[in-house]
């Protein structure tokens, strides 16, 4: 038996060997295959047989799941995903394809620095002992994470940001491919803007989660309503969507925060949330859309940044991470997007679009929606097989 425990090889691995037995592993006990494939349909625009997949429910989730650990969270999920690989799979030869490290030296530095963030609360990073005590935890995690990473037969990664880091919590000499994420860009290339002209529409496409940084989204409008300050008649042109799916109370609470947060700022009559929005209806912002944002920090890759490029928005990423290192390019003469880091750069970088010539910005989405192709279905198919041919002699 082959595990491979990610949710991309399933049409790839199907389509290449006819004598394949595809399972998938899911705890969503309350659904049922075509309910799961029809999703992924939906959200995804992936269309699988159902005849050819069969799906193992496993009722041990609940271990894995971040609320049931609200201190050492990650220490709490490894040895849960235990009681749930368990579950799931013996006896088999195993691969990995690293979407995000579950812990990474940044991470250790953010806690050293004591800076705080989502995975390290305020309380931490005021306290010097529960600093050292949380250094002292996640340096045993990185020990524990190395010795279970060495145990694959071929380790794959979905950027050079997750490479990186890979191979330097794995601290030996180990072949690792880098295959990028399959990204559905054709139909999204061939996609027509629509103009129009009394709107000026910013896109944020993303799960509505801590990571995502959607606070930093309504700080950025804010920001660019201040170096509007003079010019009223543009700045009521603007309009930012932010789109994201909310998978549970939390999220739905963190939306409403958002929407709390936004009437504070009195951006409330500047902004549309759309929730849990179906993939018909979102290709049809696509072709009215201008200007893209994606706000988090340390990206691993960055899809909806790539999809939203191919659609051919003016994409504003964070700078660093998977969108740094292999997607937006920011030099002249092959610029295909821009790069920022704090509200003040992101407006900065949405008002140099909105005020530069027609050309200027078409030359930057032409290059943009030629530089996606490395990150196509078909790019992705070649890489995964070429890393997982050794599993199968």
């Amino acid at each position: 038996m082959l595990a491979f425990f990610t949710h991309t090889v399933t049409p790839v691995v199907g389509n290449k060997y006819d004598n394949i037995k595809i399972v998938i592993y899911t705890g969503d006990i309350d659904a049922t295959p075509s309910s799961i494939l029809e999703k992924a349909k939906n959200v995804f625009n992936i269309a699988l047989d159902v005849d050819k997949i069969t799906f193992v429910f496993l009722k041990q989730r609940h271990w894995v799941e971040a609320r049931k650990y609200p201190h050492f969270t990650l220490l709490g999920q490894s040895l849960g995903s235990i009681v749930l690989g368990l579950e799931a799979v013996s006896d088999c030869r195993v691969g990995c394809y690293v979407h995000y490290p579950t812990i990474s030296t940044d991470m250790l530095k953010r806690v050293q620095y004591r800076h705080t963030a989502h995975n390290n609360k305020a309380y931490v990073a005021r306290n010097p002992f529960l600093t050292r005590i949380k250094l002292v935890y996640y340096r045993l995690f990185s020990k524990m994470y190395r010795f279970a990473s060495r145990c694959s037969e071929t380790i794959m990664v979905n950027s050079s940001w997750t490479e990186n880091h890979i191979l330097e919590l794995l601290d030996v000499p180990f072949k690792t491919f880098r295959v990028y994420p399959p990204c559905e860009i054709e139909h999204l290339r061939k996609l027509e803007h629509i103009e129009k002209n009394d709107e000026i529409v910013i896109l944020s496409v993303g799960q509505f989660r801590p990571e995502k940084n959607h606070p930093l989204q309504l700080q950025i409008l804010y920001e660019l309503r201040t170096l509007l300050a003079r010019d009223e008649d543009l700045w009521n042109q603007i309009r930012l969507i932010i789109v994201g799916s909310c998978r549970n109370e939390e999220d739905y609470e963190r939306l409403q925060n958002m929407k709390d947060l936004a009437k504070h700022l009195s951006l409330e009559n500047s902004i549309d949330f759309k929730v849990n929005v179906p993939y018909d209806d979102l290709l049809k912002m696509y072709e009215t859309t201008k200007i893209g944002i994606h706000t988090m920090w340390n990206e691993h890759f960055g899809i909806g940044i790539v999809e939203c490029m191919a659609a051919g928005l003016i994409m504003v990423a964070h700078k660093s991470g998977g969108p740094l290192l292999d997607i937006v390019e920011t030099s002249e003469g092959s610029q295909n997007g821009f790069l920022a880091t704090d509200a003040v750069e992101y407006a900065a970088c949405i008002l140099n679009i909105i005020l530069s010539p027609d050309e200027a910005n078409q030359n930057i989405i032409d290059a943009a929606r030629s530089s996606v192709a490395r990150f196509s279905e078909e790019e992705f198919d070649k890489q995964f097989l070429r890393a997982i041919s050794t599993l199968f002699n």
